[in-house]
């Protein structure tokens, strides 16, 4: 009787290890295995900053250039803002339920607010600096937003919103941690921000690769250390991305070594505390923007950059190549099998199966 009890008690435990496992590899086998690609439209232009607004993705570009593309009419708007002589370039885009902001980088600064509405341009902020360079842009909610640039002094520039972008106050740099000499932000994907709830990252690139954490919208700052490759100009992290408040992912490389794959990316499951290699010498080398798959669990990941789209399922440590196409800068999930990518001449809907 007691081995018969014993026996039962093995199988149970047995059939109960043997379901755990399938359900693992039922997770892991529904993840994508393939991609395909609709090309929107194509157009010699330059977009680095996307975003997704219901049925329409916003876009900023090169030459002065801001438009959408209407999923549903299947129909392009583009328009020009023109300033005196200069061929802005945006490369910062962010959204509240009213308006859409466009960031230039270089010397002026120039925000604008674009009304949803009746898309009315205005000007709501100016920075004239030999050194200004405004690299990011995000909202936490409808009435506070913020932009990153790079050094103007001896912190980044940051500028915020607290009425809806109405208007733009920069920080002043006793309030912000000082940067190291050399230490700046990369434009390359609108991804050097990244925010969920009141929690604020951003992230660094060039002699230093570190991560500065906000709890509190702006108000106080914590820098951490990272293991990303660093110590040269075009070194560092490139973008960011969180799944929730704990679990996040940060890449880059060395744009000059663009096939160098090692120390290129890293994770956390603490909320940004501390960061761990993952992925030594696989996958892409040089990364311009990487997103969290909806609904992945913080495993799958999405890289565009250097060495075409590659996909993860375990959370960075292994990836598939779904696209050798190098020419997207940028890329923003619509919903868990589509996502819209876009860069040198062109922008695109991936569906992922």
């Amino acid at each position: 009787m007691k081995k018969l009890t014993l026996f039962c008690v093995i199988f149970i435990l047995l059939m109960s290890f043997r379901s755990f496992n399938y359900k693992t590899d039922v997770a892991y086998n529904n993840g994508f295995t393939s991609m395909t690609v609709d090309t929107l439209f194509k157009d010699r232009i330059s977009i680095r900053a996307i975003l997704i607004d219901k049925n329409k993705v916003w876009y900023g570009a090169d030459n002065s250039r801001f438009g959408y593309y209407d999923l549903d009419k299947k129909e392009k708007f583009e328009e020009h803002i023109y300033r005196d002589t200069l061929k802005l370039e945006f490369r910062s885009i962010a959204q509240t339920s009213k308006d859409i902001f466009l960031l230039s980088v270089a010397n002026p600064a120039l925000l604008y607010s674009v009304s949803k509405k009746d898309r009315k341009v205005k000007l709501v902020y100016k920075e004239v600096n030999p050194k200004v360079f405004y690299d990011s842009m995000q909202f936490w909610n409808d009435k506070e937003g913020i932009a990153i640039g790079d050094p103007t002094e001896d912190t980044f520039s940051i500028i915020v919103t607290r009425d809806g972008g109405e208007t733009w106050t920069k920080l002043l740099s006793d309030k912000l941690p000082t940067n190291s000499t050399g230490e700046a932000a990369f434009a390359a994907s609108n991804t050097n921000i990244v925010i969920k709830g009141n929690d604020t990252w951003l992230v660094s690139g060039g002699r230093k690769a570190r991560v500065f954490y906000s709890p509190d919208k702006a108000k106080t700052w914590k820098v951490v250390e990272t293991p990303i490759v660093q110590g040269k100009q075009m070194t560092g992290i490139f973008t960011a991305d969180f799944y929730d408040s704990k679990q996040g992912f940060i890449a880059g490389g060395d744009y000059d070594l663009p096939n160098n794959k090692a120390n290129n990316k890293a994770f956390t499951k603490d909320g940004g505390k501390t960061w761990q290699l993952i992925g030594q010498n696989m996958g892409f080398g040089y990364a311009s923007c990487i997103q969290y798959v909806p609904g992945g669990n913080g495993r799958e990941i999405v890289c565009v950059g250097s060495e075409g789209i590659q996909y993860s399922q375990n959370g960075g440590e292994n990836w598939m190549q779904l696209s050798t196409d190098n020419k997207f800068f940028t890329i923003r999930f619509v919903n868990r099998n589509t996502a819209i990518a876009a860069g040198h001449n062109k922008v695109v809907r991936l569906n992922f199966k």
